[in-house]
């Protein structure tokens, strides 16, 4: 199928190179995870857990995700490529143990680390991105979305408010 995802859309998932090594530290350490996720058109809360470690001088972050109650885990893998500047976010299904390749490009710019890709849904070409913003010393907030448009608009449907444990 031929890609009807318009140039500037293709554009946003070619961020600036301003990725840095450290640029995930924030993440470091153990987390409590309040989240907030839309399966069909009912929202669903429930918690979960993280444990991260950076690694590399912190060009990798290597999160460990446990959500006991949907009986979910897996594994965030952040890399920065450093000629590039630019970080990748990779996951890994604990079920499955397939690293998701090439990942979300992307980097923070004013507080928020923006990460897009580009793939085919099932209504044709589609953008995904994740966000991490509110970032403090004790919190911070990822979300995820769709967008069908080119990335005009988004369709957010999963939501984790970070809080740091102990």
């Amino acid at each position: 199928m031929t890609s009807l995802i318009p140039a500037a859309a293709v554009a946003a998932i070619d961020p600036r190179p301003v990725g840095k090594p450290g640029d995930f530290d924030f993440l470091t350490g153990e987390w409590r995870i309040h989240n907030r996720f839309r399966e069909g058109d009912k929202w669903i809360e429930f918690a979960g857990e993280a444990t991260v470690v950076a690694i590399l001088g912190g060009i990798a972050s290597v999160e460990e995700l446990r959500i006991p109650a949907r009986g979910f885990s897996g594994m965030g893998l952040r890399l920065l490529d450093v000629e590039k500047k630019i970080w990748s976010d990779h996951w890994v299904n604990a079920k499955s143990g397939v690293i998701g390749v090439p990942g979300q490009l992307g980097v923070f710019e004013d507080g928020v680390g923006t990460f897009l890709s580009a793939g085919e849904g099932e209504k044709g070409d589609e953008l995904y991105r994740g966000v991490w913003d509110r970032i403090t010393p004790t919190s911070c907030r990822w979300f995820q979305g769709v967008s069908r448009d080119g990335g005009r608009t988004w369709d957010d449907g999963w939501f984790m408010d970070w809080t740091r444990a102990g």
